[in-house]
């Protein structure tokens, strides 16, 4: 393989850059464009070293940097590899890049030198996707997570099933294809109790995939409410700074307002909406038709009404919208007098608040966090799948159904084995171990360049 260079921190101004070359000529790259101030070059160093130096191109010196040599096969790719960490200015980086690919390395391509350590044996498939799943973690839970993938705890777990199916597989195989010799029967039963314990493991992965969706993507939030009930407001306290106008004028909010913020380990990706109301005006009923539609589209619902005024048809309409979604109602205005009678009974779902000052607002991540299931993961015991690894999950799953039904029904065990056997090869995708070229490719193609 090539040897390949990158600039691996973002490309933006920061108090440091790091270029990465990593391939079989990466330390005789270094060495034609580095010295030492102590006259040290790179093909000197041991590995994991650090040395202080110049970087030159001629006569002329680009800056000074810290050059760390990595030597194969500890490193991150499994081969030599050498980090130069200089001033973060973004000219600088890349003029130090053109000078490293112009002494004969290749750029490299999205994900390449983590796809190189997965093709090296430094990482699973699994272990490589948590690499961005660190990157883009935004909470805790959700680092958590890709920490326990990255030091191969859902490989663990997947691999803990597929060995327990190749060896029923191996049981069976021999069973039938020696009859003669003296090879113990694998009997249903047995078979059956293999199948029921890897099917609980993979429901249990699959449980997770939702909230590991979440935690990763967010929620998609519609702020829904007829005119002047304080929508905007509570959106900007959420927020913390105001994003949208609030006015004592009834349909204020004629569009959608989106904006994304954080309500304890998760992001709602807010949308504030126009007035739920019946409108001559047109430009108002287009923005109302707008609230509706976002209200049918949405994961969770905020439904906010006015304490401090009676229930009116409007608020009947909401109310009614609520009952094939997730919701939280918001009684605003709770600092008023209140007239509010909103004949409902769930009380779990109802949050007393006054946006305009902000009390009773704390107690929004509790009843999100209720909503989505996502409390219990604070000891970090869960991973959340990707979209690839939960369809690789379910099709085994699928298979390992179909034989443990096949089982029940009394077939006989050597037809069984073929939704064994697919079970176990979907499963050795998902870690890599029969992975195809084209699914690896596209796996590293959402990568990051330099990472």
């Amino acid at each position: 393989m090539s040897t390949i260079a990158a600039i691996s921190t973002p490309q933006a101004l920061g108090g440091l850059a790091v270029i990465r070359i990593s391939g079989q000529d990466a330390i005789s790259i270094a060495d034609k464009i580095f010295v030492g101030f102590t006259r040290v070059r790179p093909s000197d160093m041991a590995g994991h070293t650090c040395a202080y130096g110049k970087i030159v191109c001629g006569s002329q010196t680009l800056d000074d940097v810290v050059l760390t040599v990595f030597r194969a096969p500890k490193s991150y790719t499994g081969e030599d590899t050498v980090e130069i960490s200089c001033h973060g200015g973004v000219y600088l980086a890349r003029e130090i890049l053109k000078l490293i690919l112009d002494n004969g390395a290749a750029a490299a391509s999205a994900g390449e030198f983590t796809k190189r350590a997965f093709i090296n044996g430094k990482l699973s498939l699994t272990q490589a996707e948590a690499v961005m799943d660190i990157i883009s973690a935004e909470g805790e839970a959700s680092l958590k997570s890709a920490r326990l993938a990255k030091e191969g705890q859902l490989y663990k777990r997947i691999n803990d099933v597929c060995n327990s199916l190749v060896n029923v597989l191996g049981s069976l195989a021999a069973w039938c294809d020696y009859p003669d010799e003296d090879i113990p029967e694998t009997d249903s039963e047995s078979v059956a109790s293999v199948l029921g314990t890897a099917l609980s493991s993979l429901d249990k992965i699959l449980t997770d995939y939702d909230k590991g969706r979440i935690l990763r993507q967010g929620i998609d939030t519609a702020i829904i409410g007829k005119p002047n009930v304080g929508k905007s407001t509570l959106m900007n306290a959420i927020l913390g700074y105001q994003r949208s106008i609030v006015t004592s004028t009834e349909g204020t909010t004629r569009d959608v307002i989106e904006e994304s913020a954080r309500v304890g380990d998760v992001v709602l990706k807010l949308s504030d909406t126009a007035g739920v109301r019946s409108s001559e005006d047109e430009v108002e009923q287009i923005g109302v038709d707008l609230a509706r539609k976002k209200l049918t589209d949405a994961e969770l619902v905020i439904a906010v009404f006015d304490g401090s005024r009676e229930c009116d048809d409007n608020d009947r309409e909401i109310l009614k919208s609520l009952s094939d979604k997730r919701h939280i109602i918001i009684v605003n205005k709770s600092d008023l007098p209140q007239k509010l009678n909103l004949e409902y009974n769930n009380d779990d779902n109802i949050l007393f608040v006054s946006a305009k000052s902000g009390f009773g607002l704390e107690k929004l991540t509790e009843k999100i966090n209720k909503l989505f299931k996502l409390g219990g993961y604070s000891d970090g015991g869960e991973i959340y799948t990707n979209e690839r690894q939960r369809s690789l999950v379910k099709k085994a799953r699928e298979f390992i159904s179909k034989a443990l039904n096949s089982v029940g029904d009394g077939q006989t065990l050597d037809a069984v084995t073929i939704y064994i056997d697919e079970a176990a090869n979907s499963l050795l995708e998902l870690t890599g171990e029969r992975a195809t070229e084209a699914v690896v490719n596209d796996v590293f193609s959402r990568f990051c360049v330099g990472k």
